[in-house]
């Protein structure tokens, strides 16, 4: 009752005051916990800073890294570039490898070698150990046993090839008119007149070049061992000849080929051209690519050479394209009218992956949080890989929507330090929404612009040996060459033995060719794919998801 009584003589003004100095201090709370947060906020940011910095300085240069995002991290699942090195062990019949849930035994050694030709190498005993050490008899044979298996190689011949045309006489027209009729055989249409260049010769320095990333000059130097004078200059000239003369046709086919697809992925890197007309030789050029997706039928794979990575070009290049463009965010592509842009979850994640400090948990780290996000859509695109698109798009709708939809809620409660690599990821994702949202209405589109990256590592892994092009003729006509043997390894086809059937080909045809010709010589063709197939036909294979 005292007590009652006593709070009871505070005044009004009394009780105003204390209920005002309670509002100021929860407000000082509200503040300094705001103040705490932001310290955080840049202390994370300094953390990203520095870690960034050490990767830089002591890391490895390869996008390879491994993370700790808790018991439920999915890591099972990280994209193809956080692959580790393992050794490569023998393979064995019993070794399985899953992929879209096929299970395919590992080839084992007797199979991947059973198309080389076999040598039998009989190990004898001299004559004069073929005494018997008890009788002192002759011994002969009763037997042999197998002990190993070892691969020769035969270093490559170079020919000389001398042509001749030979001459017919009609003997009853001599006899009976005293002229004889003359006919003889209409010589084969040369690669280049008055050259040694042939159609196996052009396609071994194409395929040296453009494949295993062997430059001119170092060709070149391969070439003298063997005692042949083969300057640079001469195989350039070879390339680039042949190139303008017989493939591009094939190439100009392959493009409109292209063009019919439902889905094309696209994707561009730097290239250095020295002679370059109103540019200096130090300025960046671009080699664009434009490849079909993995899931449909013929397999396109188009380079093309510009001067700079100004939108109009692939808007130019894509004229007429009314399907599904599938590239990695950069705003250039959005000059390309009339289509369906779709975006690249590789590169979501990727921005996330880029964000996570050191030992990062979804505990500890937002940015793991969305990196897990991302893990949880494609190991939902692992499931459904091996589906028709019909029933890849229901999956979609009925597992990763809902994933999506959580994801893009949370992301609004993620307030980064502004200029943060977190930042960034944040805003890849808001301000790629509609690209990144874009393939789940059809089950023809990947989930990522993946393919188009790996179709474009070969070239990226040739200019770090050849740096440049000279002038831009050569430059597109690498842009040729890749498309060609880029396109034939995407379709399981033997690069140089597919160059060198065309190049044998396409003179006969001459300069002017019907649709059906062209066709004819696609690496899709029946004959090609008969002919010409690789041994191993997943040497260069591009999976749905890699």
């Amino acid at each position: 009752m005292a007590a009652a009584d006593k709070k009871s003589t505070y005044t009004a003004a009394e009780v105003a005051a204390l209920e005002n100095t309670i509002q100021t201090q929860q407000s000082q709370i509200q503040a300094q916990q705001a103040q705490i947060e932001e310290l955080k906020r840049k202390l994370d940011h300094m953390n990203e800073v520095f870690a960034n910095a050490q990767r830089a300085r002591f890391g490895q240069s390869s996008e390879q890294k491994n993370y700790v995002l808790g018991k439920d991290q999915l890591s099972l699942f990280n994209e193809a570039e956080e692959a580790q090195d393992h050794k490569t062990e023998e393979p064995t019949p019993d070794t399985v490898l899953i992929a879209a849930h096929e299970r395919k035994k590992k080839r084992s050694q007797a199979e991947m070698l059973n198309h080389l030709p076999e040598e039998e190498v009989l190990l004898e005993l001299p004559e004069e150990q073929l005494s018997c050490g008890k009788c002192g008899g002759k011994m002969k044979p009763i037997g042999k046993k197998f002990l190993r298996h070892e691969m020769q190689i035969i270093p490559k011949q170079v020919k000389l090839l001398a042509y001749y045309a030979v001459t017919y006489a009609c003997d009853n027209c001599e006899k009976a008119t005293g002229f004889a009729h003359i006919a003889s055989v209409k010589p084969p249409v040369p690669l280049m007149k008055h050259s040694l260049a042939s159609p196996s010769t052009v396609a071994y320095i194409m395929t040296q070049k453009y494949v295993d990333g062997l430059p001119l000059a170092r060709q070149e130097k391969i070439w003298a061992r063997e005692g042949i004078s083969l300057s640079r200059a001469t195989m350039a000239n070879w390339v680039i000849q042949c190139s303008q003369t017989w493939l591009k046709p094939l190439y100009k086919h392959m493009k409109q080929e292209l063009l019919t697809h439902s889905v094309i992925h696209a994707d561009e890197t730097v290239v250095q051209v020295l002679k370059e007309d109103n540019k200096p030789a130090t300025s960046e050029s671009r080699m664009w690519l434009y490849a079909s997706a993995a899931l449909l039928r013929h397999q396109v794979r188009i380079f093309e050479y510009q001067p700079d990575r100004s939108g109009k070009r692939p808007e130019s290049f894509l004229r007429g394209f009314t399907g599904c463009l599938v590239t990695d965010g950069y705003t250039g592509y959005n000059q390309v009218q009339n289509v369906t842009h779709c975006g690249c979850w590789a590169h979501a994640r990727r921005k996330w992956r880029e964000a996570m400090p050191d030992g990062a948990t979804v505990k500890t780290s937002k940015a793991a949080v969305g990196f897990q996000y991302c893990n949880k859509l494609f190991v939902e695109e692992r499931k459904c890989a091996s589906y028709q698109p019909k029933y890849r798009h229901e999956h979609r709708q009925n597992r990763e929507l809902p994933i999506l939809e959580e994801y893009y809620a949370w992301l609004k409660t993620v307030h980064p330090e502004k200029g943060s690599k977190l930042e960034e990821a944040v805003r890849y994702s808001l301000n790629q929404k509609q690209q990144l949202m874009a393939y789940l209405d059809n089950g023809e589109v990947p989930i990522s612009n993946n393919l188009a990256e790996n179709a474009i590592r070969p070239f990226t892994l040739g200019r770090k040996n050849w740096l440049f092009c000279d002038t831009p003729k050569g430059a597109e006509t690498s842009a040729i060459v890749y498309s060609l043997v880029e396109s034939a390894k995407a379709n399981g086809i033997e690069p140089f033995a597919y160059l060198q059937h065309i190049l044998v080909q396409l003179p006969y045809l001459g300069k002017t060719h019907s649709h059906e010709e062209l066709e004819s010589l696609m690496p899709w063709s029946p004959y090609i794919q008969q002919n010409f197939a690789m041994k191993n036909s997943n040497a260069y294979t591009n999976t749905y998801l890699n």
